[in-house]
């Protein structure tokens, strides 16, 4: 029997990006090994380096080949001071998310170790909830525009497009998530008392769906009381979806409280088609090239790529090792340790093996 291959896009981007996603792979791979699987990675050059060298983000015949060769793709993030208003960052991320059509931009919060928790009292079990984040339409989708600029008399204008099809589809993958989790709560955030229009489609369309699922419990919070709930009280919460905006900024609340962005992961995806993996921690010019970078966030992110692939077994036991390697202290500094990048990748191997 021939041993199964999962095809991998690796594209490192800018700055940590070409450190972490190096690194990740390593533990990628040694995890593959021994769950007797094979990964075949090709890595991309795009990014700030190769725009800057060519003047091309992305060619076209790659937004093709991407979904027809591979069977994932491991983003290390995008941005780069020297180019003007990051339009490669922009291109290529949301070209991928919108022309591959990822809806779902998938946000696990999981507490790791509870002394990285900032509330206090809060343990592993009050912070363990996922966010499910509209990711194709909103105030995303660059519709707008800017009149007489840079006189005192300009306007801008930013538009939240919604569609019936594209709320229904996140709803619906929140709820299908908390089934077959075996998951009891799932909560819609909106700001429906400001933004009356968009707001009465989604809550109109959360209660249609929410009648296929009798046996999940629901509520709708506006955004900004839903983020006071979730520094007092976050478990409360088993599946919480919202929109783009409200869902970008809502999530990295949800990563200060697992411990900061160097354990923050991301999926974006479309059920049945190729995947976009990243960990959403940026580029941090300022530390890229001194080895000094938390892999950790990679790492993981490596380890929801395999669960996501049907490596449930592989992912877990990367889980494992990382939080073997957090409770020894073996971090970076940022999460209260001294080593580098390559001695936390080497202690996450040690406790993987």
């Amino acid at each position: 029997m021939s041993q199964e291959v999962l095809k991998i896009a690796s594209l490192p981007g800018d700055g940590i990006g070409q450190e972490v996603v190096p690194a990740a792979l390593r533990v990628m791979e040694a995890a593959a090994s021994r769950f007797g699987f094979e990964l075949e990675v090709e890595t991309l050059p795009y990014g700030a380096d190769h725009y800057l060298a060519t003047g091309v983000t992305m060619p076209e015949l790659e937004f093709e080949r991407l979904p027809a060769q591979f069977d994932a793709i491991f983003l290390g993030g995008l941005g780069d001071p020297r180019v003007r208003g990051n339009v490669h960052a922009r291109d290529i991320l949301l070209g991928l998310r919108f022309r591959l059509d990822l809806y779902i931009n998938y946000r696990p919060i999981r507490l790791w170790r509870e002394s990285l928790c900032p509330l206090k009292g809060k343990g592993r079990q009050d912070v363990n909830f996922v966010v499910f984040r509209e990711n194709t339409e909103g105030l995303y989708t660059n519709s707008g525009g800017r009149l007489r600029p840079g006189t005192a008399e300009e306007v801008a204008t930013q538009e939240m497009i919604c569609t019936r099809m594209g709320v229904e589809r996140i709803i619906r993958a929140a709820f299908e998530h908390a089934r077959d989790r075996g998951l009891r709560r799932v909560c819609l955030s909106d700001k429906a008392n400001a933004l009356t229009h968009v707001g009465g489609l989604w809550r109109e369309t959360f209660a249609h769906v929410s009648r296929e699922y009798p046996e999940v419990e629901t509520r709708a919070e506006y955004i900004d009381a839903l983020c006071m709930h979730l520094i007092r009280s976050p478990e409360q919460f088993d599946v919480i979806v919202t929109g783009n905006m409200f869902g970008d900024i809502l999530t990295d609340l949800g990563a200060a409280l697992q411990g900061g962005l160097g354990l923050a992961v991301s999926a974006n995806r479309h059920p049945g088609r190729i995947g976009l993996y990243e960990p959403v921690h940026g580029t941090a010019p300022d530390i890229a090239g001194k080895g000094i970078a938390n892999p950790l966030a990679a790492i993981l992110t490596g380890a929801l790529l395999f669960e996501h692939q049907g490596q449930r077994p592989a992912a877990e036991a990367i889980e494992v090792a990382v939080e073997a390697a957090l409770e020894a202290n073996e971090t970076t500094p940022d999460l209260g340790g001294v080593l580098d990048m390559e001695g936390v990748t080497r202690a996450v191997l040690a406790h993987l093996r």
